[in-house]
């Protein structure tokens, strides 16, 4: 009653897109500031909120799609253009003025969705949950989908060991090299849609 193969498949697919190792430096900025205590909770409320949202697309995803008239493309471009707003804070230290993000719960917007539940990992458990067809594939999709959601919460929650070797002025360097890779997948999965759009057209 478990499909190896469909498992591997699908966690290494999602493995490579919601990328539990580059996830840690943007995890690091974006909770900068806040008690251990906070960061360890927020770790586990992104990785619920991905969670919750790739399961309700799992089982809806096409439903959902339709009855709003969007289309896979749309939702990359505008995936892409919320990570790329939420680079431009982190570039220029928006981010570490406690005013603007003391009341924010970042494990919602952006770490929970777009970061990790982003539309690469929604498209592509839509197509997996879409071609299982025997209960065998089935269970290993929802396995493989479980798995890497462990694997994402224990990097997240253990990235907090970073910040006793890095100390404060370590996590500005981080939070300005998040800011950078965060730009570059926002202007990638806008690329990736737009020529989506144009193959399409």
């Amino acid at each position: 009653m478990f499909d190896v193969a469909v498992f591997g498949s699908l966690f290494l697919t999602l493995f490579v897109i919601m990328d539990p190792p580059g996830i840690t430096p943007i995890f690091l900025a974006l909770t900068a500031g806040r008690p251990g205590k906070v960061r360890k909770r927020m770790a586990f409320q992104a990785v619920c909120v991905a969670g919750g949202v790739i399961t309700v697309f799992g089982l809806l995803g096409h439903q959902i799609l339709d009855y709003l008239h969007v289309s896979v493309p749309a939702l990359m471009i505008a995936g892409g253009l919320l990570l790329l707003l939420i680079a431009l804070d982190l570039l220029t230290g928006k981010t570490d003025e406690p005013q603007q993000t003391k009341d924010v719960n970042v494990a919602l917007v952006p770490l929970g969705m777009p970061l990790l539940a982003g539309p690469g990992a929604i498209v592509s458990v839509i197509l997996a949950v879409q071609k299982a067809h025997s209960v065998a594939t089935q269970v290993s999709v929802w396995a493989a989908i479980l798995a890497i959601h462990v694997v994402l919460w224990l990097v997240m929650r253990y990235s907090l060991l970073i910040i006793r070797v890095i100390k404060d002025g370590g996590v500005v360097l981080v939070t300005r090299l998040a800011g950078m890779m965060l730009s570059a997948i926002a202007v990638q999965q806008i690329i990736n849609g737009v020529t989506q759009v144009i193959k399409g057209a």
